[in-house]
């Protein structure tokens, strides 16, 4: 720390006065490698390390399966147009263990549990009480996917049109407490909630871990950068945008564009990390214009460009049968319908249900 005779005297002006330093004396006291940093009134490393015992209050039983489940998953990408029938690849991934334990009642264990209070003093009683040991000898918390409060206000009220009628669902009080909580003091106040929770669930997941954040345009930008704060610039992967519903009422003749999807952060814990990539069936369009050549043997296939594979990766395809070669001497790599995964999913999904239709419903069962 090198500080002159000048900035000295102004320090302990300062610090007399109980006034804050500027950033500048900030990142000359104090060894921090930091170049960017988010910083809000209260800010604090400080994390909840409390053990709180769970108490059961209700069991629900499911039957006890007789067979163990199986997972395949079986496409067809293609339907009969014309002449032509194409019918892309089954895929038989390896089976997964099922999201529920279907072993019957499990009286002890950390399997099959919803856990209802603070999600802060679950995740601090999960991370250091005696259940930390049981997950982790099973592998431990690969995936976390939440849905924290977005900033709509402290009203919770929502008009709900169903035909001719329109019925309001009033707040309750616990909806206004945990508002209070969390906006009470606008930004900083969500903030403040949303760090010492992250902080929780990064030391929660085993490395190899992600972790998916949902969020719209109010807290997209506070989100981005508590995530950083917590997880770090390096292992950020993906923003993907969902569409919620299509536009309609005031969205649609708003003097902006119309607000019609959310965000979903997708962060890994490092670089070392578990994926497992996801397609989706090929469009029947893009079929029938690309895999528009058959073999002697009825497959169809499309001549794709070699690319930047090596001679002896070519003469290795050619072996295989996968070689076309064009009158002018251009070789092309033979890709078979039946053999392609589909296409890859992309940041942006638009096959989401529409979330006001569950409301809808939920609406007209409590109207029954």
């Amino acid at each position: 720390m090198k500080l002159t005779d000048t900035e000295k005297r102004e320090i302990l002006k300062l610090i007399e006065a109980d006034k804050p330093l500027p950033d500048k004396y900030r990142f000359m006291l104090f060894d921090d490698k930091r170049e960017v940093e988010l910083v809000w009134n209260g800010k604090t490393s400080e994390v909840t390390n409390l053990v709180l015992p769970f108490q059961v209050i209700e069991q629900v039983d499911e039957p006890r399966n007789s067979k163990p489940i199986m997972a395949v998953n079986k496409r067809k990408s293609g339907k009969v147009i014309g002449d032509h029938s194409r019918i892309a690849a089954v895929d038989k991934y390896p089976v997964q263990r099922p999201l529920f334990d279907t072993r019957g009642r499990q009286k002890s264990g950390w399997t099959n549990k919803l856990i209802w209070g603070d999600n802060k003093l679950i995740l601090s009683s999960l991370k250091n009480g005696p259940l930390r040991a049981e997950i982790e000898k099973e592998g431990g918390i690969k995936l976390i996917c939440i849905d924290p409060p977005f900033d709509v206000g402290a009203d919770f009220s929502m008009d709900i049109e169903i035909g001719d009628d329109t019925f309001t669902k009033k707040p309750n009080v616990l909806e206004e407490l945990a508002y209070r909580d969390t906006w009470g003091k606008g930004a900083d106040s969500f903030i403040a909630m949303i760090y010492e929770r992250l902080v929780l669930m990064r030391d929660l997941l085993v490395e190899n871990g992600s972790i998916y954040v949902h969020c719209d345009w109010r807290v997209n930008s506070f989100m981005r950068l508590v995530m950083e704060e917590v997880f770090g610039t390096s292992v950020y992967r993906n923003e993907i945008r969902w569409k919620r519903q299509p536009p309609r009422g005031a969205k649609a003749i708003s003097r902006q564009y119309a607000r019609s999807s959310d965000s979903m952060l997708y962060y890994t814990k490092s670089d070392s990390y578990t994926w497992n990539a996801q397609f989706k069936e090929y469009d029947q369009k893009y079929i029938l214009s690309k895999f528009n050549k058959q073999d002697k043997d009825g497959r169809w296939y499309r001549i794709d460009n070699i690319g930047d594979y090596s001679e002896k990766s070519i003469a290795e395809f050619r072996k295989k049968g996968r070689i076309y070669d064009y009158p002018s001497g251009k070789v092309g790599l033979i890709r078979y319908l039946d053999e392609a995964k589909g296409e890859a999913i992309t940041d942006i999904w638009l096959d989401i249900n529409e979330v006001i239709v569950k409301q809808i419903r939920f609406s007209k069962f409590a109207r029954q």
